[in-house]
């Protein structure tokens, strides 16, 4: 009995220095990948609008959006928002460009976790271009009625998607003509 008892605490003593390790290590790398997530969305951010100048701002709901700016004459060219929504494999984030009419300029899957080869492919250049010049009103996938082409085995990824881009751009079109001010505030300028 004193045997098994030993034994324990000795792996109770190698467990409890690796989780020690591990916390430490996590503490030194933890500021250094928000500093490269951040700089990506920031680099994200402006392939999708380019030469624009970006003013953090944010809805009652929480979405965090960016207004794009013309740096010449600040006139409003444009937003960035994050939208998130469970796929099939987990949380898929896409960073979403929008023209001042609020029809998507762009989008970039920056986050994802799908199976390769099938929900994966929505990195692809292809896959974002199938997005280019629709409306809030026109993100559906063709298996819901709508344009945009369910790709192959993986219609989960692509309904999740679309659908997380539709929400926020409604939630964004909401907040703007229930706060005009929102344009107007001084924001923290990211750009």
């Amino acid at each position: 009995m004193m045997y098994y008892v030993k034994l324990g605490a000795i792996l109770l003593i190698i467990c409890a220095i690796a989780a020690g390790l591990l916390a430490y290590i996590n503490g030194l790398t933890e500021p250094i990948i928000k500093e490269r997530k951040a700089k990506e969305e920031i680099q994200t951010r402006e392939a999708l609008i380019p030469g624009a100048t970006f003013i953090a701002d944010k809805t009652a709901s929480g979405l965090d959006f960016f207004i794009a700016q013309d740096p010449q004459t600040n006139e409003v060219i444009g937003y960035t928002f994050i939208a998130a929504k469970n796929g099939y494999s987990g949380e898929i984030q896409t960073m979403v460009g929008l023209d001042k009419e609020f029809k998507i300029l762009n989008i970039k899957v920056i986050n994802q976790s799908e199976t390769p080869g099938l929900g994966a492919n929505c990195t692809l250049e292809g896959f974002a271009k199938l997005f280019v010049g629709l409306s809030d009103t026109e993100l559906l996938v063709d298996k819901d009625g709508g344009k945009i082409p369910a790709m192959a085995g993986a219609t989960i990824t692509t309904r999740a998607i679309t659908n997380s881009i539709k929400e926020q751009v409604i939630a964004l079109k909401n907040h703007l003509a229930n706060a005009p001010q929102a344009l107007a505030k001084s924001s923290e300028e990211v750009n």
